[in-house]
């Protein structure tokens, strides 16, 4: 068994089924869904985009609002994709037994763990997208890169949604996600150059937050968002592929000693 717990990712075709049964349940509380998702970064950028950014002016030489607004749809994608890979998940697998239920079924654990973190960047990109088009209709921006953002956000979902994972394994109750949001999400979202930039901070703070995963997926998504392109690529692109690599084949260690220790 100790064998199985560290072997390689086994998925097969059958992970796409589990996708469009989560796609499907969600499918009717959909509206509320998005609406909940949005109503937080919405509310921010609102309050400090337009009241903060009157007494800042310009950040980078953008306006604060547009800086904020860009680098704020990166964060809403992660804090998405963590949040359906932890609550919504652990009800899944703990509360109500739907893993199990799966698995009765000639589907095995590791597309379960999968589909799980598809499903969670899938549903991360209809929030970010909701976001995008109030973005357009304010006016903060219309550059037709926004539209090139989603595939890598979505990306930006994948990553965060199998850092994610990792916990909702070690979890034993929904309180222990608390502890994620305070010490692992709250400080990098203040540390990856969302609200203002990475420079400002002391140099050992700098080496810090460019290793972040945040970090990259503002790099990348900011520009798209504001009619530019990333200066760079590649740095970012393979800080998300460690991380999502990383941290899928962890939770999937962990998922499997938790159902079959």
């Amino acid at each position: 068994m100790l064998i199985s717990f560290y072997a390689a990712p086994r998925i097969t075709a059958r992970f796409w089924p589990v996708v469009l049964r989560n796609l499907l349940v969600w499918r009717k509380l959909a509206v509320p869904s998005v609406l909940g998702n949005i109503a937080e970064p919405l509310i921010t950028l609102v309050a400090f985009g337009y009241g903060l950014g009157s007494m800042i002016g310009q950040v980078q030489g953008l306006p604060y609002i547009e800086y904020l607004a860009s680098g704020s749809i990166a964060v809403s994608g992660a804090l998405a994709a963590t949040f359906e890979a932890l609550y919504s998940a652990y009800s899944r697998m703990q509360v109500q037994r739907t893993w199990d239920s799966i698995m009765n079924a000639p589907i095995a654990l590791d597309d379960i763990v999968f589909a799980e973190m598809l499903w969670a960047a899938m549903k991360s990109v209809f929030t970010v997208a909701a976001i995008m088009a109030v973005i357009f209709v304010l006016g903060i921006s219309r550059a037709p890169t926004m539209l090139l953002a989603l595939p890598l956000l979505c990306f930006v979902g994948v990553t965060f949604a199998s850092i994610a994972l990792v916990f909702n394994a070690l979890a034993q109750g929904y309180d222990f996600f608390t502890y994620y949001f305070t010490l692992v999400m709250t400080p990098m979202t203040f540390l990856s150059g969302v609200y203002f930039p990475i420079e400002q901070m002391p140099g050992w703070l700098q080496v810090i937050a460019h290793v972040l995963p945040l970090t990259a997926a503002v790099d990348l998504v900011r520009p798209l968002i504001l009619g530019q392109w990333p200066q760079q690529v590649w740095g970012p692109m393979l800080v998300l592929a460690a991380y999502a690599l990383g941290g899928y084949y962890l939770a999937l260690v962990l998922t499997r000693r938790r159902f079959f220790k």
